[in-house]
């Protein structure tokens, strides 16, 4: 019987970390070590962030901002101007995600986590990247993408909320700055591809200036949609950028 790509693929992972492992160059780092340096909590220590999000003719401005142990992100609905605004509270072992309602504080509907933003390809899990935050995660050796070399790290869904059961994180070894994810369906087929196109350095981290992101059709393998998020390049010098309050 002939091996599936799936076997062969576990096969030449594990034959590839054992080699890596035993050539005693290159210490592999832990998972949440590249993980904490490709998050936007590095780079939000330094500055808010400014951009947009757009597919097609479809435009509208996106933030996030720092505030204390809160990631908060906001973005301008293309019609009616109303701001829709959310965060993340950050703790050292897990996370929770709310929304701003009515001027109250209320956890984010679990439901909602899955649904697109404004008909684009990124959903509410997407923008707050919650998936960065997975516990456990498990460094899968290094692969290159595009010439560069990365530090690949699987992490599993440690709940049964949002779409992808699990997702794999490429790291650029050199920079630390996140290059690719890929979310998966609980039968290992992709869902959604983000691809960093363009990186900025912030402060003393780099993160994303312009991010591609694919919605893959599981059956196929193809592209059924396709959005860019992007921000701009914060000014050196000045004070913060008014964020949420």
């Amino acid at each position: 019987m002939n091996p599936t790509p799936s076997k062969i693929f576990a096969l030449t992972t594990v034959l590839s970390l054992s080699v890596f492992s035993s050539s005693g160059q290159e210490a592999q780092p832990p998972a949440d070590t590249l993980l904490k340096t490709a998050r936007f909590v590095a780079t939000l220590q330094h500055q808010d962030l400014k951009g947009h999000i757009r597919k097609n003719e479809i435009k509208f401005p996106v933030g996030l901002y720092m505030r204390g142990q809160d990631i908060q992100l906001s973005y301008t609905q293309p019609e009616g101007n109303k701001d829709v605004r959310f965060h993340m509270r950050l703790n050292e072992k897990h996370y929770d995600l709310f929304e701003l309602e009515g001027g109250k504080t209320v956890r984010f509907p679990e439901a909602k986590l899955s649904k697109a933003i404004e008909g684009t390809d990124l959903s509410y899990e997407d923008l707050a990247m919650r998936f960065l935050y997975w516990p456990n995660g498990i460094v899968d050796g290094i692969q290159e993408i595009k010439g560069q070399e990365c530090w690949v790290v699987r992490l599993v869904n440690p709940t049964q909320t949002g779409r992808y059961a699990q997702v794999r994180v490429w790291v650029h070894k050199k920079s630390q700055a996140l290059i690719q994810v890929v979310g998966y369906n609980a039968g290992g087929r992709p869902l959604k591809r983000f691809t960093v196109t363009d990186v900025m350095k912030v402060g003393d981290a780099y993160t994303l200036r312009r991010m591609r992101v694919d919605t893959v059709d599981p059956v196929g393998n193809r592209v059924v949609g396709m959005t860019y998020l992007e921000f701009d390049k914060p000014k050196a010098t000045g004070p913060r950028p008014g964020g949420l309050r």
